[in-house]
């Protein structure tokens, strides 16, 4: 793959994680929940949520979708925030 394609893709994966996890904070504080609370429902810990929240290197799309999930998004929710600029 060109340089040029790859940086366009690492940006566009970028993108859909820093929207993930805005939604993802939006989510759970709509729902009342904490950090830790969600984290205990994922079986991970209070600072790798917020890492999930603030779009930290080495987040996961895998968990970024199963936290939202958790909160209760539907696939289609999923879907629309993963294509919203």
């Amino acid at each position: 793959m060109k340089k040029g394609r790859r940086a366009r893709h690492e940006a566009l994966v970028s993108e859909m994680k820093a929207a993930l996890g805005r939604a993802l904070r939006r989510r759970r504080k709509s729902r009342g929940l904490s950090q830790a609370d969600l984290a205990r429902v994922l079986g991970s810990s209070q600072s790798r949520v917020s890492k999930l929240e603030a779009d930290e290197p080495g987040v996961s799309l895998e968990l970024l979708v199963r936290a939202l999930a958790a909160t209760g998004a539907t696939r289609r929710e999923i879907g629309r925030i993963m294509g919203s600029p």
